[in-house]
């Protein structure tokens, strides 16, 4: 089938007017608050807002015309890359961050939530800049594509597949037929769960500038703060609780909250990775919490439990908030959040990482291996929530897994070739391939990654995008065989 590219640009014309609004309203908070960079956020929302008209324009009128694979995962690739340079425009043409590489940098980090920054004063930015910041994680946390279906019903029969090549996990769990309605579902319960930390965030100790930045920023798991001392600046034991609870939810599979807000908590009870999700944040929490009193570190019982289980959730839902840090508690601890940038948290939600479904598909997949090798014959297949798993999805699985720990090492061997020690290389390759943000070394230490080296930021930016749009998406472009008819 002949390649449909005027869907890919009209498709990306579409984000980028969409994009061009929140610039807009970014720069309506700059001009209220009498900032010289207002000036710089008006260019940047008229050039988006042309641009995305232009492509616009040159695009096709068919969009009922089916799509496939090919043009779906090349429109979401592209959609998020083009996102990402024209986000860029804001923080360059204000001068705040003058050089290309660490606006885009910056750029990148937001819309994928992966929250790592190069700034190194963020209290001095202006507040239309940081609230751009917060809403470039906003706009990643739930996808652009899933915002798109939600409110334009421009792609016809096509939504399916941006749908699925966007979206995360190893299966969709639809509670309506129609992907527009489902897009617009998930919307609604993102709005509805960002608004009501907002309120939460308000009545304690930050004012509504910052409880609304907080709230994109929780909500999505993506970690951009306000402040460079992120939520330790407030020293607010009800922040660290409300908080801790919302990066939580935000690390859960959004249908499961849909169908809790409709009364049906039991769904999310029985649900198996869920629970497996609880019990890893709760284990985690305990053993942190056991280890720092008995090393003397933490004397108060209840501020070691708030203080671990505030970096738990924060590290295994990939949002990077910080109100200790944990480079300073010993190579155990170290190890342990790594452990975590690997798991992360739920298929469905915004968090990164390899998802602790597909850990569970994984081990039981492993356990019935051990049981064929005394009953060769036996037909065992991989049960999740009663429902037996295809063995194609397994099959992708084990094929994700071997994707992910090969990105892993190649990034290893391309990190520490550009500069960065041993340390800095695991960190980096684990934190940003699942979308985390934290770093391990000088990086863990300063809090920001201006240092590293542009080349590095540049590979960095691409294994962000790839880990958030789970390897095969972005991957695939790569492949000879993709663009063959």
């Amino acid at each position: 089938m002949k390649f449909n590219y005027r869907f890919v640009l009209k498709t990306i014309g579409f984000i980028l007017i969409i994009e061009s609004l929140f610039m807009m309203a970014s720069t309506t908070i700059s001009f209220y608050s009498h900032e010289i960079c207002g000036d710089a956020m008006l260019a940047s929302s008229a050039i988006t807002f042309f641009f995305g008209i232009f492509l616009r324009i040159i695009g096709t009128d068919d969009y009922e015309r089916p799509i496939g694979k090919r043009e779906s995962f090349l429109t979401v690739t592209l959609t998020w890359v083009f996102l990402s340079a024209f986000g860029t425009l804001p923080f360059y043409l204000s001068g705040v961050i003058p050089d290309l590489s660490n606006a885009f940098f910056e750029t990148m980090s937001g819309f994928t939530t992966t929250g790592a920054s190069i700034l190194t004063n963020i209290d001095e930015v202006p507040r239309g800049l940081l609230f751009w910041r917060s809403i470039t994680q906003w706009i990643g946390g739930i996808g652009i594509i899933v915002f798109a279906l939600a409110v334009l019903p421009f792609v016809g029969g096509n939504a399916s597949v941006l749908y699925d090549a966007e979206t995360t996990g190893i299966v969709h769990e639809r509670f309506r037929p129609r992907i527009t309605q489902v897009a617009k579902r998930l919307w609604m319960i993102y709005v509805f769960v960002t608004l009501i930390l907002v309120i939460l965030l308000w009545i304690g100790p930050m004012n509504l500038f910052d409880s609304i930045c907080h709230a994109l920023t929780t909500v999505s798991t993506g970690g951009y703060s306000t402040k460079q001392a992120s939520i330790s600046y407030w020293h607010s034991t009800y922040l660290e609780y409300v908080l801790s609870i919302f990066m939580f939810f935000g690390g859960v599979n959004f249908s499961l909250i849909f169908f809790l807000l409709k009364g049906i908590p039991k769904k999310i009870i029985k649900d198996e990775e869920f629970r497996w999700y609880g019990i890893i944040c709760i284990g985690f929490t305990l053993v942190i919490t056991a280890g720092l009193l008995i090393s003397g570190q933490y004397s108060n019982v209840e501020s070691s439990i708030r203080t671990s289980l505030f970096q738990v959730v924060s590290i295994i839902t990939t949002t990077g908030f910080s109100t200790a840090s944990y480079m300073n508690w010993g190579a155990f601890y170290i190890f342990l959040f790594c452990i975590l940038m690997l798991f992360c948290a739920c298929a469905g939600s915004t968090s990164g990482g390899i998802k602790i479904i597909r850990i569970i598909v994984l081990f039981k997949n492993a356990i019935n291996e051990f049981k064929r090798q005394v009953h060769p014959n036996a037909v065992l297949p991989v049960r999740l929530n009663e429902q037996v798993i295809p063995i194609d999805i397994v099959t992708k699985v084990l094929a994700f897994m071997f994707l992910y720990l090969a990105i892993l090492i190649i990034s290893f061997i391309v990190l520490s070739a550009t500069g960065l020690n041993f340390e800095e290389s695991i960190g980096a390759a684990i934190s940003w391939l699942g979308n985390v943000g934290s770093g391990l070394g000088r990086m863990g230490h300063s809090g920001h990654f201006n240092d590293v080296p542009t080349i590095s930021k540049w590979y960095l930016c691409f294994i962000m995008l790839t880990g958030r749009l789970e390897l095969f998406t972005v991957l695939s472009l790569f492949m000879p065989t993709f663009w063959k008819k």
